[in-house]
């Protein structure tokens, strides 16, 4: 049996990944909740999370997180 996800749990599955990309970032570089959240929701990864034809609100949250955070690194660089 075959079941698709409805949008209501798609949207529950992101918000939840979103929660923990923000506290991977609050632990990892030390911010505080705002800005946490202001560099995720301003990031490309979190566009991409959004976007339901990537599947990426399938993925782990370490596996989001590792596109995040060479999202950073690149920016850092550039």
């Amino acid at each position: 049996m075959n079941q698709k996800l409805t949008p209501e749990q798609i949207q529950l599955m992101k918000d939840e990944l979103t929660a923990e990309l923000a506290c991977c970032l609050i632990e990892d570089l030390n911010l505080d909740v705002q800005d946490a959240i202001e560099v995720l929701y301003t990031s490309e990864t979190f566009l991409r999370l959004q976007d339901d034809s990537t599947g990426l609100y399938y993925q782990s949250p370490g596996y989001i997180y590792s596109f995040l955070q060479n999202e950073l690194l690149k920016a850092k660089v550039e």
